[in-house]
């Protein structure tokens, strides 16, 4: 009888041990795998824990960093729509990674091909975002290592992620670069056509003026101080309200573009990268609406826009 007893005990702790390693292996997954945030307290001591990330942006926080993390990259099949210029399987692509101010506690490597790169050191108030490209068929992973510390209480080590078309010359090395942006064509007026596709695929679209322009040396980029009288589309809030019919905000883009403060009032379009408005087309209001009604008399518009 007593041995019975002892095999059943033996069996109920064997049963809460799977359960506790089944719960421990769920932390890996989320609901909608885009983002992560976990604990290394809930670790096997020594562990590396595997996370999957299949969507074009997120973020993961890892409390208390303990042990290690292995993020595995891997978008999903249809490309089309994960990201700003991601089109086709044959595109190549990159993916950017910014630590938040915060960040302690661990280091960020990019794996590939059994290679270890160091992206983000073990130290508070990195700013610059760091990117890499990749093709279709590879599978670039993350990988990042808790740091030795007596006390881990208030380390937390939190980025974010982005998977961005590959508008720049492919590169051959497969080098991280800190560019904040693609920047093959980013200061080109846009044509007709790109013009008017801007408006429907854009994160936001607004008419306003250039109330100054000022510089952001971290990530050498010019931002436009926009006054804007009309908000069409944001992602976000981008342009908060400042009256009854004006609204405030901020748009990036390359210092090599060469922006000024100047009167008029134009139609900003483009994209947001991790919480930033960055530019993308932007004729003068005037030439936008010309270009506009001329499409529209041709049933040539590919969404539309109201401009009364």
């Amino acid at each position: 009888m007593k041995m019975k007893m002892r095999m059943m005990k033996g069996f109920g702790l064997l049963l809460w041990i799977q359960l506790e390693l089944l719960l421990w292996v769920r932390e890996s997954y989320t609901a909608d795998q885009c983002s992560w945030r976990g604990s290394g307290l809930s670790q096997l001591q020594g562990s590396v824990e595997q996370v999957f990330l299949r969507c074009a942006e997120g973020s993961v926080e890892w409390l208390y960093p303990s042990g290690a993390l292995r993020l595995s990259l891997s978008p999903r099949p249809s490309w089309a729509g994960l990201g700003p210029g991601v089109s086709s399987s044959s595109t190549p692509a990159s993916i950017c990674v910014k630590a938040e101010p915060q960040w302690s506690g661990a280091q960020l490597y990019l794996e590939r091909d059994g290679v270890l790169e160091l992206l983000v050191g073990d130290v508070s108030g990195h700013t610059h975002t760091r990117c890499f490209s990749f093709t279709p068929g590879e599978r670039p992973a993350l990988f990042l290592q808790a740091t030795p510390h007596q006390d881990i209480s208030r380390r937390i080590a939190a980025f974010r992620y982005e998977l961005r078309g590959e508008r720049r010359e492919r590169l051959s090395d497969n080098s991280v670069h800190t560019d904040p942006i693609s920047t093959e064509g980013a200061c080109r007026p846009c044509n007709d056509t790109e013009m008017l596709m801007a408006v429907c695929t854009s994160d936001f679209v607004v008419r306003g003026n250039i109330r100054a322009v000022e510089t952001d040396s971290d990530l050498r980029a010019a931002v436009i101080k926009v006054s804007a009288t009309r908000v069409y589309r944001q992602k976000f809030a981008l342009f908060s309200s400042t009256g009854r019919l004006t609204h405030s905000g901020e748009i990036r883009t390359l210092l090599s573009c060469g922006v000024r403060t100047g009167s008029g009032s134009f139609l900003f379009t483009g994209h947001v990268h991790f919480g930033e408005a960055w530019l993308g087309c932007a004729p003068r209001y005037k030439d936008f609406l010309r270009v506009y009604e001329h499409a529209k008399q041709k049933l040539q518009i590919p969404c539309t826009l109201d401009t009364h």
